[in-house]
């Protein structure tokens, strides 16, 4: 089971066992006071300053939207630009609903422990109340109200299936990324993933294709009305013709303030990111290319070599295995002024992101310092 592991081996447990207590005392205490469904009693929101607003109320028939995908895929991009529309709020990544929906999997995908639990009276019906009041109990309260809310955990769309079941009008956000370059990224900025061995690229890129497949089936399983699947290679060279059809998907008026997610990051600014999240040296720059072409030429011959069967979900979503450097389509104009904006600040950058995250060794150096070389 993929999930992160950025703290002690222990953390995850404790995440677990801490959620398990407290959804299930929700859940039986809503029960002691409320003849409904606890799942289908509204939560009410904090006082909302917003007045052009009216979210009292929050419940599992919200539109909620969930973006996830393998890690480094551009999670925190996507939700960066849709956290910049007035009328979307989604927030930095829990990691507990992941690992609340891998619980849920792991009891009731297990058929003696499903028994048991239907024995002790812990039905099917009551899981799914219990997790469904948790998850709105998160996704309501971990940020500031908004008309639309959504959730950016990346492997949250393991479980989209079984997510759309309990939220019958929530849309998903699935984010597909060239596994060599998500791989590429993983290893080199050090980021920890639970069943990835960051010194092995080949097992990397196997684990890739397991989860990206995993996610792909999923959201095609929940279809094309509910599950949006996004290109980061065409976000970004396309970003206002991509987020065009990504807003009305989620049925979301177009605002051109998701095409400048940069400019409403910062202190006491409306996008607020966690000093711990991996990608905050990239979100604080305007939409680049930096990230596409740098996994060329840094794997090793053999893995170059045997690419597409060791990844063969990269020609299944339209990649070529066998090109390097690989052609994902032409520049946009606004990103051609991005760019520019970008190298004309260029020192600006990593000095901006010091200034939001705990760890600086994270941080991408300007583009002519960095030392490819991996292996």
């Amino acid at each position: 089971m993929l999930s992160y592991r950025r703290q002690s081996s222990f953390a995850p447990i404790l995440i677990i066992g801490a959620s398990v207590i407290y959804l299930t005392v929700l859940y039986f205490s809503s029960r002691c006071t409320e003849t409904s469904d606890s799942n289908e009693r509204p939560l009410p929101l904090p006082p909302f300053d917003h007045s052009a607003a009216d979210m009292s109320l929050v419940d599992k028939n919200s539109p909620f939207i969930f973006i996830g995908g393998v890690p480094r895929s551009g999670t925190t991009l996507m939700r960066a630009m849709l956290d910049a529309h007035p009328l979307v709020r989604c927030g930095e990544e829990t990691t507990v609903i992941p690992a609340i929906l891998a619980m849920r999997a792991k009891a009731r995908g297990n058929a003696r422990e499903a028994q048991r639990l239907d024995e002790a009276g812990v039905t099917e019906d009551v899981f799914n109340g219990a997790i469904s009041s948790f998850i709105i109990e998160v996704i309501a309260r971990h940020g500031e109200p908004a008309h639309r809310l959504c959730i950016k955990d990346p492997f949250t769309l393991k479980s989209a299936q079984y997510l759309s079941k309990i939220f019958p009008n929530s849309k998903f956000v699935l984010m597909i990324r060239d596994g060599r370059a998500a791989v590429h990224s993983m290893i080199s900025r050090k980021v920890t993933i639970q069943g990835f061995d960051l010194k092995n690229p080949r097992q990397c890129l196997e684990m890739w294709n397991e989860a990206i497949e995993n996610m792909y089936n999923q959201c095609s399983s929940v279809g094309p009305e509910r599950c949006f699947m996004m290109r980061y290679e065409e976000l970004v060279l396309y970003p206002e013709a991509k987020m065009r059809q990504l807003l009305t998907f989620l049925d979301i008026p177009w605002n051109s303030t998701v095409l400048r997610h940069e400019t409403f990051i910062g202190e006491g600014k409306e996008i607020s990111l966690s000093d711990v999240e991996m990608s905050i040296d990239q979100v604080v720059k305007p939409i680049n290319l930096d990230a596409l072409n740098k996994w060329v030429g840094q794997f090793p011959a053999d893995v170059v070599r045997d690419m597409a069967e060791i990844a063969p979900m990269l020609r299944r979503l339209g990649y070529d295995p066998r090109a390097k450097p690989p052609k994902y389509g032409k520049l946009d104009e606004l990103v051609v002024r991005k760019i520019n904006e970008i190298n004309e600040n260029e020192i600006k950058w990593p000095d901006r992101a010091n200034m939001l995250m705990v760890d600086p060794l994270r941080l991408d150096r300007p583009f002519n310092e960095i030392n490819n070389a991996l292996w």
